[in-house]
């Protein structure tokens, strides 16, 4: 009987882990995006996740919609919304250090960035407690509170969480999209050219500054869809990018820096860890679970588990 218990346990937090890890993974994938086709470090990222929750609170809210399907709809309007944010961020604040223009200085560029990402991540923060206050919030649906229940034989019951399991799917959709977008269309093909080599990305016609405004602002949208989705099912308020961030930038890392899939598989795995050590660990120590794994991964695959030396987005 204890046996058929802990098995029963086990696949309950992989089926959790699996379903909370696509969408850390589709948030890791907007962050990669940002490193692998800008070379930029953000430290916003967690805020565009906060922004991409309010977003999508403050639209299903306000138009009334309380279906299953109103996080997802509000949650692409938050891409929306986020895209054109990232976009202006970048031309107002962040084009002077990126691109061609710092090709060729000391850190490329890269000690302006962080001061910059890093003013931008608390103006952010502390400008939504101002605006949105401190009490947490969520977007309540029907599928939020109900699962679907999987009977194995006589032994087992696992249950997915609607909402969840809804979150999946979108994660794995949008993902894919955003994946065949930069791989497969002239657009995608221009944004990783001005990656590889601004100055040569020049001298072929593309302009980098825009190229790096569009892949900024695609970074951000992404991100704050996967916000949208988190938001069907995690209470949230505007310091709540401080809980995510650390995890997004393990999934990079762990995924292969500057690869886009490897950023999926890198928020996946992070996800799963995370729910199987509640099997033998307290809450608290979750997060403690998850670096020890990334050390021992990092420390046998440097390039990271799913990406190679060389791979870009």
């Amino acid at each position: 009987m204890i046996s058929l218990v802990l098995i029963e346990s086990i696949l309950q937090a992989a089926i959790a882990g699996l379903l909370i890890g696509s969408v850390y993974g589709l948030m890791c994938v907007g962050l990669g995006l940002i490193f692998g086709l800008m070379r930029v470090i953000n430290f916003a990222q967690g805020e565009f996740l906060m922004l991409g929750m309010y977003v999508t609170f403050f639209f299903c809210t306000t138009l009334g919609l309380s279906g299953s399907l109103g996080p997802v709809v509000g949650s692409l309007v938050s891409g929306v919304v986020m895209f054109g944010l990232g976009m202006l961020i970048h031309k107002t604040l962040l084009v002077k250090s990126t691109g061609i223009r710092v090709v060729g200085t000391e850190g490329e560029g890269h000690y302006p960035q962080l001061i910059l990402t890093l003013g931008i991540s608390l103006v952010v923060a502390n400008g939504a407690l101002i605006l949105f206050g401190n009490v947490p919030r969520t977007v309540r649906t029907p599928f939020s509170s109900t699962a679907w229940e999987l009977a194995i034989g006589n032994d087992f019951m696992l249950f997915f969480n609607k909402a969840r399991v809804l979150a999946l799917l979108v994660s794995i959709l949008v993902a894919i999209a955003v994946y065949l977008f930069v791989q497969r269309t002239r657009l995608g093909k221009s944004l990783r050219a001005a990656a590889d080599n601004a100055a040569a990305a020049t001298y072929m016609g593309i302009d980098v500054e825009r190229a790096h405004r569009i892949s900024f602002g695609l970074g951000a949208a992404v991100t704050a869809v996967a916000g949208g989705l988190i938001a069907s099912y995690y209470p949230f308020q505007p310091y709540i990018g401080l809980d995510f961030v650390v995890i997004m930038y393990a999934g990079v890392v762990l995924g292969g820096l500057g690869s886009m899939i490897g950023a999926f598989w890198g928020g996946l795995t992070i996800g799963l860890i995370q729910q199987m050590s509640t099997l033998f660990l307290p809450l608290q120590l979750q997060n403690a679970m998850i670096f020890v794994v990334f050390l021992l991964i990092i420390l046998f695959r440097p390039q990271g588990l799913f990406g190679k030396n060389v791979e870009r987005v």
